[in-house]
């Protein structure tokens, strides 16, 4: 974004480029590119159309014209220009909105968010963490439990299900004191329910007409129900949380998890805080909290496995600086620096959110062009990782980058680049959890089993699927048990 036009001369300040004027794929009266669209690929679509037009181009879904970014710069002041200049988009509200989904803090925008913002941070303090760390490595046993028994059995494991069910009981102990403890049901599961959100609100944004409000598939019903029941699931949670808050008045002074924070700052007549928004971040940590760090799990773990000698050094430096879950704590996780290097050089080529839309609340600049308010801007924001320009032999997985400045570049020049968790106001507040997890999930993986093999059905690299978040498509794992 261009903000010092204002304050150079007429003769000196530069020409913008109208959104028109730039090039774009050709597309049909009245549609535009709509039928050109590969919804479950539509990143890798537009990360194909900015290598061919470029960092900034045009296209349209019906009357809707967007403005491509894939320039990891502009990105970055759009993102730091949140929430006064860009929001998440009307249509994003609606949807939501509709499915049943209240706005919690990732939905939230203006003073909403900034009253949320506030509350939701301070749950994810690093005392809070802490404290919460035994709880943690409790997951991480019945995890490790799972697998054993899958390795005894020669049985093979769905890998993005299994990393599911760990991060929905991670974030329910930390965020809402509940030990849902899906890893050791084969029940009906919440998780199932959580399953049925992410897709439903990808289809419906990018439908062009919204059918299910005249006539409902199965899918849509399902979601109905798997909302109902998720809700339900919330409003346990909520309950079990005040009644703590009632019996234990003490914890009004120094709330234990999340929930309990949210509920003691609703409950002060000047916060502004709402049973709605209280409702809504707890089901956004749900859904944030298990797809998002199960997905990149995921990746990791098939990364490693096709890449030996960093599969190798990360299990040496967890046998090595975590030991034995019994003598894990969080200062030993903090030095995990190369395992914490894989995880982020795999949220660099495999993110799980590669793109987002926003949406311009005034007329500005991005870059050299003119953007009028309501304009949607598409961010490709991976389209810069994967260039040599920034990364040297971008394609390849190498998580030494992460650790030394790469030769010609400047040390901490990949976060700018790479941007997973986004970036400025509204940088993701649970990043560090996300990262405690990882480590948590992968010092289980390798310091306890060797990895037998990771691997879609006909062996071919897993596709990349969006379904709100991208998802590696039909990864299955075998384990057997580390001789020591």
């Amino acid at each position: 974004m261009w903000t010092t036009a204002e304050a150079l001369t007429p003769a000196r300040r530069p020409v913008l480029r109208e959104i028109d004027e730039l090039p774009g794929p050709p597309g049909l009266p009245l549609l535009g590119n709509m039928l050109q669209i590969d919804k479950p690929h539509i990143h890798q679509q537009v990360e194909a159309w900015a290598r061919r037009y470029g960092p900034f181009f045009r296209f349209r879904l019906g009357r809707e014209r967007l403005l491509v970014v894939a320039d990891h710069v502009a990105m970055g002041i759009i993102f730091r220009d949140r929430p006064e200049g860009f929001r998440r988009t009307r249509r994003f509200r609606d949807v939501a909105a509709e499915i049943g989904l209240a706005a919690g803090v990732f939905g939230a925008e203006g003073e909403a968010w900034r009253r949320q913002r506030k509350m939701v941070m301070a749950g994810f303090d690093p005392r809070h963490l802490r404290a919460y760390f035994p709880s943690l490595v409790k997951v991480s046993r019945r995890l490790e439990a799972r697998w054993r028994k899958a390795a005894a059995a020669d049985a093979s494991i769905d890998l993005q299900a299994d990393l599911m069910r760990f991060t929905v009981d991670a974030i329910s102990g930390l965020a809402f004191g509940a030990d849902v403890n899906t890893l050791e049901s084969e029940d009906n599961i919440i998780q199932r329910h959580l399953d049925k959100i992410f897709p439903a609100m990808f289809r419906r944004l990018l439908s062009p007409l919204p059918t299910h409000r005249w006539w409902k598939t199965a899918a849509d019903r399902q979601l109905d129900r798997s909302v109902a029941e998720v809700n339900s699931a919330i409003e346990g949670f909520v309950t079990a949380a005040r009644g703590r808050l009632v019996a234990e008045p003490e914890r009004r002074a120094s709330p234990r998890n999340l929930l309990e924070a949210m509920l003691v700052a609703a409950d002060d007549p000047g916060s502004g805080i709402n049973d709605a928004e209280v409702s809504g971040n707890v089901m956004t940590m749900l859904l944030a909290g298990e797809d998002t760090t199960a997905n990149t799990l995921a990746w990791a773990i098939w990364l490693l496995h096709t890449h030996p000698a960093c599969l190798q050094q990360a299990r040496q430096e967890i046998d090595a600086r975590a030991g034995d879950p019994d003598d894990w704590t969080p200062e030993r996780f903090a030095s995990l620096e190369y395992v914490e290097a894989c995880a982020n050089e795999t949220m660099r080529l495999k993110p799980v959110a590669p793109s987002i839309v926003l949406q311009a609340l005034r007329d500005t600049t991005v870059a050299d062009i003119r953007v009028p308010a309501g304009t949607l801007i598409f961010g490709a924001l991976r389209g810069d990782s994967l260039r040599d320009e920034y990364f040297e032999s971008a394609e390849r997985f190498n998580p030494e980058r992460w650790l030394h400045a790469e030769p010609g570049r400047e040390a901490g020049s990949a976060n700018r680049v790479s941007m997973p968790f986004g970036a400025g106001p509204r940088v993701c507040p649970g990043r560090q959890l996300a990262m405690l997890e990882m480590k948590i999930a992968l010092a289980t993986l390798l310091g306890r089993f060797e990895v037998e093999s990771v691997a879609t059905a006909d062996g071919s690299a897993p596709e990349e699927r969006m379904s709100f978040t991208m998802t590696p498509a039909g990864l299955a794992m075998r384990l057997r048990e580390r001789q020591r």
